[in-house]
């Protein structure tokens, strides 16, 4: 079995994490805390122009992340609405 990822969010999007609605938060979390197992689920898609930079969704909101595979790192760079999280 592969070893796990570790994950780091950035203090932008702990902000940003704090956010979001409360209904939404256990499925944001819950979906941060699977890329440390997967980190390129199904659904994911690599942002263009970005060097190993994805987003997934999650309901209405999108987690922007990069990817270090050398160091087995994720990290969080943005947590938002789908309207305004490219902004």
């Amino acid at each position: 079995m592969t070893e796990a990822y570790s994950i780091v969010i950035n203090r932008s999007a702990e902000k940003e994490l704090k956010a979001v609605l409360s209904g939404d938060l256990k499925r944001v979390i819950d979906r941060i805390r699977g890329l440390a197992k997967q980190p390129r689920p199904s659904g994911c898609e690599k942002l263009s122009g970005e060097s190993e930079r994805y987003r997934i969704r999650q309901g209405d909101y999108r987690i922007v992340y990069s990817l270090d595979d050398a160091a087995r790192l994720v990290e969080v760079v943005k947590i938002g609405h789908r309207r305004e999280v490219y902004r």
